[in-house]
């Protein structure tokens, strides 16, 4: 079992419609059209992005953070592309890796506006939830949404995470202090 995200792993995972790409400032471009295309239909559920955010300088900048975060094992982030592989479809994030006694981390993602309701995310999930505890070694995988959030809800219950709390104004998403529920997925093997 690996403890650490070394560079030198292949960590593209394929499944049956996708590739999951490791995050790469190759894939700047590629990010910035994703979030332009999906401003709108992710906006109530990030945090609120200046105008900045949406610019090629910005979003390399960015996109070289998360890869140094992976490099340095504190994170795994797929870029989620159909199989033609033209063009970013979701992010799938593994972030805030703890090791040591707590093995565990907090998982974020997104998926294009026109490809909900498709099964997509699940399947992207099942992949980087397997690869996070089988090839990683984590005991832990926290996610939480929005109590509105219905398709996370699905989502997350579907894929066998457990409710673990609710905690109030816990992120600020769009600019406004949000409540969330709070969930967690255990590794059957651990």
């Amino acid at each position: 079992m690996t403890s650490i995200l070394s560079p030198r792993l292949n960590h593209r995972l394929v499944t049956e419609r996708l590739t999951l790409e490791p995050i790469s400032p190759d894939f700047a471009f590629r990010v910035l059209d994703y979030q332009l295309d999906n401003r709108k239909h992710l906006q109530p559920w990030e945090p609120r992005r200046a105008y900045e955010f949406f610019t090629l300088d910005a979003m390399t900048a960015r996109v070289r953070a998360m890869a140094e975060n992976v490099a340095a094992g504190d994170a795994m982030h797929w870029l989620m592309f159909e199989q033609e592989r033209n063009a970013v479809i979701g992010e799938c994030n593994f972030t805030n890796i703890v090791r040591g006694s707590f093995l565990a981390c907090h998982l974020g993602y997104s998926i294009d506006h026109r490809r909900e309701g498709k099964g997509l995310m699940r399947e992207a999930l099942a992949a980087g939830i397997e690869y996070m505890f089988e090839r990683i070694g984590l005991h832990r995988i926290m996610a939480s949404y929005r109590p509105e959030n219905a398709r996370s809800e699905r989502l997350l219950h579907t894929l066998g995470f457990e409710r673990e709390g609710f905690a109030r104004a816990y992120l600020k998403i769009n600019g406004v202090w949000a409540d969330h529920v709070l969930t967690s997925l255990i590794n059957p093997a651990s």
